[in-house]
């Protein structure tokens, strides 16, 4: 059986590989786990789209402030320094290449750093886009959170992505619960693996070509 990482350890290796001094946006869902796991000692100044520049881990249990909570509207904390602003600055942020790093949840990502992550087509489904597609293209460096698999063990890694597209050759890195890889013109590499996981047997659960890195 494959070797596969909780969210919490996938998150804790994003965390380890954002140096110090990076302006960070996290997308909504699992990526939020990587504030958790940023050393309390480095500067790394996190940004969310529903208006603030400074925004700490999440708030231990009995110590949530409703009026603080990021564009997942999960409670959050605020670092000294930080600063709050309409949705016109922030996205002006985004847009404006002043993000050093953003990291996002994806439906598929394809071998040349596509990214598919706002809609599946499927029938009764909701649309969710929020300001991902702005992310994918403002941000500098393009980090992806998300399982290798879908709960039908589809998977996420593909040669073309098949549902919408929220950017194109956008993504540099996708980090899944089976190992890590890296977007290169000549597809996925893959930096790390996880357990026994081999680059072999990853290549026959996704079907693609996998080549080796680190």
């Amino acid at each position: 059986m494959p070797t596969r990482l909780h969210r919490n350890e996938i998150a804790a290796r994003i965390a380890g590989d954002i140096p110090e001094g990076s302006y960070v946006n996290l997308g909504i869902g699992a990526p939020t786990l990587v504030s958790n796991y940023l050393p309390a000692d480095a500067e790394i100044i996190l940004h969310t789209e529903n208006g603030m520049l400074g925004m700490g881990p999440e708030p231990p249990a009995g110590e949530v402030d409703p009026d603080l909570i990021n564009a997942g509207k999960v409670p959050v904390t605020e670092l000294p320094g930080a600063a709050y602003f309409d949705h016109a600055d922030s996205f002006s942020m985004m847009r404006g290449g002043h993000l050093d790093y953003c990291v996002l949840g994806a439906f598929q990502v394809a071998q040349n750093g596509d990214l598919a992550n706002w809609s599946t087509c499927a029938p009764g489904a909701i649309p969710a886009v929020g300001g991902a597609m702005d992310l994918a293209i403002g941000a500098r460096q393009v980090y992806v959170m998300t399982d290798l698999l879908t709960r039908s063990g589809e998977p996420k890694l593909v040669a073309r992505c098949s549902y919408p597209l929220t950017g194109v050759r956008c993504v540099t890195r996708v980090y899944t619960d089976h190992a890590i890889f890296d977007v290169t013109n000549a597809g996925f590499v893959v930096r790390e693996l996880f357990g026994d996981n081999t680059v072999e047997m990853l290549g026959e659960l996704i079907g693609l070509e996998l080549t080796a890195g680190g």
